[in-house]
């Protein structure tokens, strides 16, 4: 959970993907905490989708 918790955070504020996602959450005024968790929540959604298509990511959606 620590980790899941620090890759979201680390995500949040590099990947731009999620990036975008974080700042549309954080200016609909949610809390630091809450967007943390729901760009965690979107990154094992990305993962899990990657895993079961074999596909490797990429910043550019195809």
């Amino acid at each position: 959970r620590h980790v899941l918790f620090q890759a979201a955070l680390v995500a949040s504020q590099h990947n731009p993907i999620l990036k975008n996602f974080a700042d549309r959450l954080r200016d609909a005024g949610k809390p630091h905490k809450v967007i943390v968790i729901a760009v965690a929540r979107k990154l094992v959604t990305i993962v899990n989708a990657l895993i079961k298509s074999g596909q490797k990511w990429s910043a550019q959606p195809v």
